[in-house]
């Protein structure tokens, strides 16, 4: 039996066609209350999703078909959920709040995440309290992170997401390979005042190492080539690379197997994070990941909101037919957002193969893209209204003005939810057909109380345990990234051949037409 043909998807395919005969009352005041989840100062609310009451528990009822509850159980225990690494899940280990043990391979990795946590949280202190000092003696108030993918996207969100909580440090962010963006860091900061941490598993990373040895050169040139062990840490595996480039052993913070990048915010990869707000904060961000984790694991699916979630997306994909998903932070600060959502829901679940090797069959991850209201309003939002697609969106919106100024707070929040009215209600009737809108465009909404390190450790918890769920109804495996590899691979080739050979091949061609 194939997911498509399955009782729960086939009850889903018949339900959406009795809907179809009718149109959903978005304006009954009703759905506010009936389709609305709070938890611990998170909100998620579908009144204006395309559903009925008796659309979610057919959605229910395919999470259980598809054995969510007991994947779930799999990747907090420690199975080895990502079958084709034969690797474990368990960043979920990294922000637990006590010390229960996580068995992996019949060993406890807590006492190795809390020794890990210890080291680093000694660092931040000895690094912000002048304790750890550059070669020249000075205090340091700039931080640079180099890295890319999962080692640059969550950190530079946390990084300005709580950028009121920082306190005497800029946080830099390098990812790209183009010179100018690395360049256009070192023109900003003191090289007297500034830590470079570069992020690489393997110590490998192409785009990573390019920028680390710039900016050493850069450094050495500066200040000489004693200075890159006070200035440069590294959050790595590869001992050997990191001590090659000059940085100390002791000075190497751990990553694991059984993290995956776009998940490894919460381990040393968040370093910069937490050298820029402090231990507290960082480990109230944690504490905030470990809520919706416990929220997860216990509430029922019915009213779980990670849960409900996923089902919303699976039902706008799968079965209207729902391309794209817009996402959409009315919040200045969470403006980096949609890349992080992009980079963990179509690297996570952009494929077209079953965990069993199959071809699914039926369409997967969606593409994910937004900016910031009101800035996307002039921008995209017209298509989201009047185009030819239906497109989903998440308006995530912060009640709590943390600046003190009312006017601008209560214009941002009027504005989403005027879109959100204007999506869901439409205009029936106008003097010119330009000006009818059709309604019934589908959005939800996700409201934080306040935009803290805590709040903001439940919202990157709530998506990726979306991004999982979906995962499990779509049979395929979320941790892996095989699709990534290829353009890796052909890259490095092609620059490293310097002759004639294979002048005749598509992509030899190709390149000497770019790069003479």
């Amino acid at each position: 039996m194939t997911l498509t043909s399955s009782p729960a998807w086939q009850a889903l395919l018949r339900h959406r066609d009795s809907l179809r005969q009718t149109r959903v009352a978005f304006d009954d005041v009703a759905r506010l209350k009936t389709f609305d989840i709070a938890f611990d100062g998170l909100r998620l609310n579908y009144a204006f999703q395309n559903v009925s009451a008796e659309t979610l528990p057919l959605l229910v009822a395919l999470a259980a078909q598809q054995q969510v509850p007991d994947w779930r159980a799999r990747m907090f225990k420690g199975d080895k959920i990502n079958a084709t690494e034969n690797r474990a899940a368990l960043h979920t280990a990294l922000r637990r709040l006590d010390d229960a043990p996580v068995f992996l391979d019949a060993i406890d990795v807590m006492p190795e995440v809390r020794a890990a946590q210890n080291r680093i949280s000694a660092f931040v202190d000895d690094v912000r309290t002048g304790k750890w000092t550059g070669a020249t003696g000075k205090p340091f108030r700039a931080i640079v992170n180099i890295g890319i993918g999962g080692s640059d996207l969550g950190p530079r969100l946390a990084a300005k997401a709580l950028q009121p909580y920082a306190s005497g440090f800029e946080t830099h962010f390098v990812a790209n390979a183009d010179a100018f963006d690395i360049a256009d860091v070192l023109r900003k900061v003191d090289p007297a005042q500034t830590l470079f941490v570069v992020v690489s598993k393997t110590f490998t990373t192409q785009e990573t190492l390019l920028n680390a040895h710039s900016a050493r050169r850069w450094l050495v040139e500066k200040l000489g080539e004693g200075a890159v062990e006070r200035h440069f840490v590294a959050v790595s595996v590869n001992r050997d690379a990191v001590e090659a480039f000059g940085i100390h052993a002791e000075n190497m913070f751990p990553m694991w197997d059984w993290v995956g990048g776009r998940y490894s915010l919460w381990s040393a990869v968040g370093l910069s994070v937490g050298l820029a707000i402090g231990n507290d904060n960082f480990r109230a961000l944690l504490a905030g990941a470990a809520s919706m984790d416990a929220h997860f694991q216990t509430a029922p699916l019915v009213s779980n909101m990670p849960v409900v979630l996923a089902l919303l997306g699976i039902w706008n994909r799968n079965f209207l037919g729902a391309s794209a998903l817009a996402i959409l932070p009315y919040c200045e600060r969470l403006r980096d957002l949609p890349r992080y959502l992009q980079q963990l829901e179509m690297e996570s679940n952009g494929k077209s193969v079953t965990r069993g090797g199959e071809a699914t069959g039926y369409a997967t991850a969606p593409v994910l893209f937004g900016d910031c209201g009101t800035i996307s309003q002039h921008s995209f939002h017209q298509c989201l209204h009047q185009g030819t697609d239906i497109i989903p969106a998440d308006f995530i919106g912060v009640a709590t003005d943390d600046l003190n100024q009312p006017d601008h707070h209560r214009a941002l929040l009027s504005n989403m939810a005027a879109q959100m009215g204007a999506l869901a209600l439409g205009r029936k009737q106008a003097a010119k057909p330009q000006d009818v809108y059709a309604g019934g465009r589908p959005s939800n909404l996700i409201l934080l109380d306040k935009l803290d390190p805590y709040r903001l450790g439940m919202l990157l918890a709530l998506y990726e345990h979306k991004t999982f769920v979906q995962s499990v109804i779509w049979d395929i495996n979320a941790f892996d990234q095989p699709g990534v590899e290829l353009g890796k691979q052909m890259a490095k080739s092609l620059e490293n051949s310097h002759s004639t050979d294979g002048a005749g091949d598509i992509m030899g061609q190709f390149f000497r037409m770019i790069f003479p």
